[in-house]
Protein backbone atom coordinates (compact mmCIF):
# COMPACT_ATOMS: atom_id res chain seq x y z
CA UNK A 1 0.00 0.00 0.00
CA UNK A 2 1.52 3.40 -1.05
CA UNK A 3 0.35 6.45 1.06
CA UNK A 4 0.95 10.19 1.12
CA UNK A 5 0.92 12.65 3.96
CA UNK A 6 2.03 16.36 4.50
CA UNK A 7 3.31 17.93 7.51
CA UNK A 8 3.05 21.57 7.76
CA UNK A 9 2.74 22.41 4.16
CA UNK A 10 -0.49 21.85 1.59
CA UNK A 11 -0.54 18.62 0.04
CA UNK A 12 1.05 18.89 -3.71
CA UNK A 13 -1.70 17.69 -6.37
CA UNK A 14 -1.07 14.23 -6.91
CA UNK A 15 -2.48 11.74 -9.49
CA UNK A 16 -2.46 8.90 -7.08
CA UNK A 17 -3.88 6.01 -8.95
CA UNK A 18 -1.34 6.73 -12.07
CA UNK A 19 1.68 7.37 -9.41
CA UNK A 20 1.31 4.37 -7.73
CA UNK A 21 0.78 1.62 -11.08
CA UNK A 22 3.81 3.69 -11.87
CA UNK A 23 5.90 3.09 -8.92
CA UNK A 24 4.58 -0.70 -8.98
CA UNK A 25 5.78 -1.11 -12.19
CA UNK A 26 9.16 0.63 -11.72
CA UNK A 27 9.50 -1.64 -8.96
CA UNK A 28 8.46 -4.87 -11.07
CA UNK A 29 11.22 -3.82 -13.61
CA UNK A 30 13.91 -4.19 -10.76
CA UNK A 31 12.02 -7.49 -9.73
CA UNK A 32 10.36 -5.88 -6.42
CA UNK A 33 6.81 -6.15 -5.18
CA UNK A 34 5.45 -3.30 -3.09
CA UNK A 35 4.93 -3.02 0.33
CA UNK A 36 4.16 -0.39 2.90
CA UNK A 37 5.38 3.14 1.22
CA UNK A 38 4.83 5.89 2.91
CA UNK A 39 5.81 9.34 0.94
CA UNK A 40 5.49 12.37 3.73
CA UNK A 41 5.59 15.75 2.12
CA UNK A 42 7.21 18.38 4.47
CA UNK A 43 9.17 21.71 4.34
CA UNK A 44 13.22 22.22 4.36
CA UNK A 45 13.25 22.81 7.75
CA UNK A 46 11.67 19.23 8.91
CA UNK A 47 13.90 17.40 6.16
CA UNK A 48 17.14 19.43 7.63
CA UNK A 49 15.92 17.90 11.31
CA UNK A 50 15.41 14.37 9.95
CA UNK A 51 18.99 14.81 8.04
CA UNK A 52 20.59 16.06 11.34
CA UNK A 53 18.48 13.77 13.63
CA UNK A 54 19.42 10.63 11.49
CA UNK A 55 22.10 11.04 9.17
CA UNK A 56 24.21 13.46 10.98
CA UNK A 57 24.07 15.95 7.72
CA UNK A 58 23.52 19.42 8.31
CA UNK A 59 22.29 20.39 4.78
CA UNK A 60 19.04 20.74 3.25
CA UNK A 61 17.81 17.85 0.51
CA UNK A 62 15.30 17.26 -1.78
CA UNK A 63 14.78 13.41 -0.35
CA UNK A 64 15.28 11.17 2.59
CA UNK A 65 14.46 7.66 2.29
CA UNK A 66 14.02 4.98 4.98
CA UNK A 67 14.20 1.59 3.68
CA UNK A 68 12.83 -0.98 5.40
CA UNK A 69 12.69 -3.33 2.33
CA UNK A 70 13.05 -7.51 2.67
CA UNK A 71 14.32 -9.41 -0.43
CA UNK A 72 11.65 -8.87 -2.56
CA UNK A 73 9.30 -6.46 -1.03
CA UNK A 74 9.98 -2.86 -1.24
CA UNK A 75 8.69 -0.74 1.83
CA UNK A 76 9.85 2.54 3.60
CA UNK A 77 9.68 5.90 4.54
CA UNK A 78 10.22 8.63 2.05
CA UNK A 79 10.40 12.10 3.02
CA UNK A 80 10.38 15.04 0.22
CA UNK A 81 10.66 18.79 1.10
CA UNK A 82 8.94 20.57 -1.67
CA UNK A 83 10.38 23.54 -0.88
CA UNK A 84 13.74 22.00 -2.34
CA UNK A 85 11.97 20.20 -4.68
CA UNK A 86 10.86 23.69 -6.12
CA UNK A 87 13.94 25.17 -5.94
CA UNK A 88 15.71 22.66 -7.57
CA UNK A 89 12.99 22.54 -10.37
CA UNK A 90 13.97 25.78 -11.11
CA UNK A 91 17.33 25.62 -10.81
CA UNK A 92 16.99 22.97 -13.52
CA UNK A 93 14.20 24.68 -15.78
CA UNK A 94 11.82 21.83 -15.39
CA UNK A 95 8.72 22.29 -14.04
CA UNK A 96 7.37 20.73 -10.54
CA UNK A 97 5.31 18.39 -11.48
CA UNK A 98 8.28 16.66 -13.76
CA UNK A 99 10.62 17.45 -10.57
CA UNK A 100 8.50 15.80 -8.04
CA UNK A 101 8.11 12.77 -10.08
CA UNK A 102 11.49 12.54 -10.46
CA UNK A 103 12.11 12.69 -6.29
CA UNK A 104 9.26 10.66 -6.07
CA UNK A 105 10.81 7.60 -8.39
CA UNK A 106 13.99 8.00 -6.81
CA UNK A 107 12.84 7.35 -3.83
CA UNK A 108 11.65 3.83 -4.78
CA UNK A 109 14.74 3.21 -6.97
CA UNK A 110 16.90 3.55 -3.66
CA UNK A 111 14.23 0.83 -2.21
CA UNK A 112 15.08 -1.37 -5.24
CA UNK A 113 18.68 -1.53 -3.84
CA UNK A 114 19.98 1.37 -6.53
CA UNK A 115 22.21 3.88 -5.01
CA UNK A 116 23.87 7.40 -5.62
CA UNK A 117 27.14 7.56 -3.73
CA UNK A 118 29.53 8.08 -6.44
CA UNK A 119 29.92 10.35 -9.24
CA UNK A 120 29.34 7.04 -12.03
CA UNK A 121 26.57 5.57 -9.34
CA UNK A 122 24.57 8.94 -10.12
CA UNK A 123 24.52 8.99 -13.15
CA UNK A 124 23.16 5.55 -13.54
CA UNK A 125 20.16 6.80 -10.77
CA UNK A 126 19.66 9.75 -13.11
CA UNK A 127 19.32 7.51 -16.46
CA UNK A 128 16.97 4.77 -14.69
CA UNK A 129 15.11 8.04 -13.36
CA UNK A 130 14.75 9.74 -16.81
CA UNK A 131 13.49 6.06 -18.27
CA UNK A 132 11.21 6.01 -15.18
CA UNK A 133 10.08 9.54 -16.42
CA UNK A 134 9.29 8.64 -19.77
CA UNK A 135 7.16 5.45 -18.77
CA UNK A 136 5.39 7.76 -16.88
CA UNK A 137 5.00 9.88 -19.58
CA UNK A 138 4.17 6.86 -22.36
CA UNK A 139 1.70 5.34 -19.91
CA UNK A 140 3.46 1.76 -20.40
CA UNK A 141 1.08 0.26 -17.85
Amino acid sequence: MIQYFSENIPMPALKKQKINLWIKQTAHNYEKKVGEIAYIFCNNERILEINRQYLQHDYYTDIITFDDSTDSTISGDIFISLETVKSNAEDFCVDFEEELHRVIIHGILHLCGQDDITPELKAEMTRKENKALEELKKCKF
